[in-house]
């Protein structure tokens, strides 16, 4: 019986987690969806020139990076996830010889304090949304 109990304990314990992460993952989803909102996705592209994503604001949605060039261009990678720390404020560190980024690249999290790695992330495609033509 004593047993018992401390394997209780850790059993909810362990599924109230995976609850949290199930929440997380939907507000996740929905905000997300919130940014897309009134956009039209084109076809899915190996890489983008680097200056469209330099001036553009990065915001993380768990696995999903948005690179906001303007309210009628916004980037969507969805990565290999690692990289969700982008969403409380750490700095997203690329590198790239070509000028451009591309599926495939490391992205790495740096904490603003300090400058440890918080993180790593392999970038998928990019889909550009754009401004629904009226």
């Amino acid at each position: 019986m004593r047993i018992l109990i401390p394997l209780l304990a850790i059993a909810l314990s362990g599924s109230a987690v995976a609850a949290d992460r199930a929440s997380q993952r939907q507000t996740d989803e929905q905000k997300l969806a919130a940014a897309l909102s009134g956009l039209v996705p084109d076809k899915p592209t190996d890489c983008v020139e680097q200056y469209r994503t330099s001036p553009a604001q990065l915001q993380a949605y768990g696995d999903t990076i948005l690179y906001k060039v303007s309210k009628g261009l916004v980037y969507r990678n969805d990565t290999g996830g690692g990289c969700e720390n982008i969403a409380r404020g750490d700095i997203f560190v690329t590198q790239s010889n070509a000028g451009r980024l591309c599926r495939g690249d490391i992205g790495r999290t740096v904490s603003q304090i300090g400058g440890a790695m918080t993180g790593s992330c392999a970038l998928g495609s990019f889909v550009a949304y754009r401004k629904a033509p009226r």
